[in-house]
């Protein structure tokens, strides 16, 4: 665990000092921190810790989160420094917004790019997953006849975009339809693998499915496609911040998120990647002075723009690391295991997402037989508080459950309690 003056020095506060914040805000805001993280680092990874974690976000009272798919919340740290850097440009307009925090936005940038693995002349910073899925499918040089192929588990903001710029040429889309549960890696690949035609030009995938929460084996498509010629892009909505990535490794072209999620920034933030071979095929959404930047910041050049929200994205990879990655994977599997536990050999319910995790993670959806998803979240919101997404395409009827670090065992003890009293 980095130590709170180490991670504080370079965290997006300290990087920013006095330029950003009055000396005594600074101190105040340093005082506010050092008791934000008190006693974390001498804490073991147990329960307790997790509990501390808890109360850094201010949830609604007696409310159990458990849709953090949809959207996430701000720890106070994260909001905090947020409404400081809000304070800050509006003391000083134009000083902020054109230049005077340039320096930060670069680090940033590159924090974004250390937690994926990759340079960060490969990372741009922008609005959300949808904005970098428009990026990708309205930059395609495509043909009639040329084939794009999408999962049959693709959020309609990664398909919308395919179909409006694309499909109006003559771009055939084709559905690649996944099997719900499989077994391996494997199951999935050769869907791909069999749907590929020597008209393939780009296979376009969710990384993790809002669905299921099912984890689509990224690099091995990759692999796989790469050696025929298709670009790969991936929607990584669900899976940047649940566990860690590395984008390197995992070989596809392009990548976009939205970081309000499991990274827990200020909302409409997110992060952008292209492969440095593949980003001369790009062509920004927006344009103003600056366009002929040949570097990836030329997709994010849109003149005026929410800046605090951004740096906000700063202060929420400083959370990040402040309780580390591996930590926070370790226990995003941790809670998964404990839910499913929790349901094991009870034949009132059935889980619609891969068990292994090596295909499923934070995200696990669950049918309590008998009942449809949305009476059940109906009753779960209103006797017990409890917020969870109802999910019926694919046949699924079941509950999406997402396990952010946030939520405790007792909170999950809380949920099993509550369904299986509903399905009695």
């Amino acid at each position: 665990m980095i130590k709170r003056r180490t991670w504080l020095k370079n965290s997006v506060l300290g990087l920013a000092g006095a330029a950003v914040l009055s000396p005594m805000d600074l101190k105040a805001f340093e005082e506010e921190t050092n008791s934000l993280f008190k006693d974390l680092e001498a804490t073991n990874a147990d329960e307790k810790y997790w509990k501390k974690i808890k109360r850094h976000f201010a949830l609604a009272k007696d409310l159990r989160y458990f849709n953090n798919g949809s959207l996430g919340t701000c720890p106070d740290y994260v909001v905090d420094a947020t409404n400081k850097f809000r304070s800050t440009l509006d003391s000083f307009p134009s000083k902020y917004m054109w230049g005077g925090w340039d320096s930060n936005k670069e680090q940033i940038r590159k924090k974004a790019a250390e937690m994926l693995g990759v340079s960060e002349e490969t990372i741009a910073l922008i609005h959300n997953t949808t904005e970098g899925m428009n990026l990708i499918a309205s930059s395609m040089d495509l043909q009639a006849g040329d084939e794009v192929l999408l999962s049959n588990h693709e959020h309609t903001s990664a398909r919308i975009p395919w179909k409006y710029w694309q499909e109006s040429k003559g771009i055939d889309l084709k559905t690649v339809d996944l099997p719900l549960i499989p077994k391996t890696k494997e199951e999935v690949v050769d869907q791909f693998r069999k749907a590929i035609t020597p008209k393939t030009r780009v296979i376009s995938i969710v990384h993790l499915t809002n669905t299921n929460g099912m984890i689509l084996p990224v690099k091995e498509i990759s692999k796989m496609a790469h050696e025929q010629g298709v670009l790969v892009a991936v929607d990584g909505a669900q899976s940047m911040g649940m566990f860690k990535i590395n984008l390197d490794d995992l070989g596809c072209d392009y990548f976009t998120s939205s970081s309000h999620k499991w990274l827990f920034s200020p909302k409409g933030m997110g992060i952008f990647y292209a492969r440095k071979e593949a980003q001369s095929k790009l062509k920004p959404l927006i344009v103003c002075r600056g366009y002929e930047d040949e570097s990836i910041r030329r997709l994010e050049n849109y003149n005026t723009r929410n800046l605090p929200e951004l740096l906000g994205l700063g202060a929420a990879l400083d959370y990040r690391t402040q309780i580390g990655e591996e930590r926070i994977q370790d226990r995003v599997y941790e809670l998964k295991k404990y839910f499913r536990d929790s349901l094991a050999d009870d034949q009132r319910f059935v889980f619609k997402t891969p068990e292994s995790n090596d295909l499923s993670a934070g995200i696990q959806t669950v049918e309590v037989v008998g009942h449809s998803s949305g009476s059940v979240k109906r009753k779960l919101s209103s006797d017990y508080q409890i917020d969870c997404r109802p999910m019926s395409s694919h046949d699924i009827n079941g509950l999406r459950i997402s396990l952010a670090i946030f939520i405790t065992k007792a909170d999950v003890d809380y949920l099993v309690d509550a369904i299986k009293t509903i399905a009695d």
